[in-house]
């Protein structure tokens, strides 16, 4: 059960670049929980995601000398759902529900393209977490690279707003 959760669903094993599928899975998936629940769904899901992610970080890193191994992305799923929410938020008040949410496409691009930026280059806090070993440090970089994520996001949209008067 715990590999299910640390892979998610196996994701992790995918290869190169296992952090990017973890994070492409945890686009699709929002999508569907966004399709499923709204954006209340995805949000509620995201402690969840933290907590078990926590835990199962911790059993499958147990006595092993690699406490972030790459096939463990359900930290990435946390962030990648964190910088999603200002889109599915901002698709619910704009009235695209289900498959429109779609419409807003280049804020599910920016939110995918910046989280993975910030989790590569692991700028300021972001690198301070990365290097705090134990589950904690495993989930807590993608947390803060998701914020940060967000953060531009909603910085893009605005400036998009207020640039195309839209």
């Amino acid at each position: 059960m715990t590999r299910l959760i640390a892979t998610f669903f196996y994701i992790g094993y995918l290869r190169p670049f296992s952090g990017t599928w973890g994070s492409a899975a945890a686009v699709i998936a929002a999508f569907g929980l966004n399709f499923l629940g709204g954006w209340l769904l995805v949000a509620l899901l995201i402690p969840i995601a933290i907590l078990a992610g926590w835990w199962a970080t911790a059993v499958e890193t147990r006595d092993k000398p690699d406490h972030d191994p790459s096939e463990i992305v359900i930290d990435e799923v946390a962030g990648q759902w964190i910088a999603l929410l200002p889109v599915l938020i901002g698709a619910a008040h704009a009235g695209h529900a289900g498959w429109d949410a779609l419409a807003l496409w280049p804020g599910w691009v920016t939110a995918f393209v910046a989280f993975r930026v910030f989790d590569i280059l692991k700028p300021g806090p972001i690198g301070w977490a990365d290097r705090q070993h134990g589950p904690m440090g495993v989930m807590l970089d993608d947390i803060l690279a998701g914020i940060a994520a967000a953060l531009t996001v909603g910085l893009a949209a605005y400036l998009s707003h207020g640039i195309l008067g839209a």
